[in-house]
């Protein structure tokens, strides 16, 4: 899933790691070599 806006969170499914979008840039959030799923906060 491409990062699309600012203040978008992200988590890890597999290690629970968050990120909350702070600069918009191509391409796609990965951790633990899995795509990282947006979520609403």
């Amino acid at each position: 899933m491409a990062v699309e806006k600012i203040g978008e969170n992200y988590r890890c499914n597999i290690c629970g790691n968050e990120v909350t979008v702070t600069k918009v840039g191509a391409g796609e959030l990965v951790c633990c070599n899995e795509p990282m799923e947006k979520f609403a906060n």
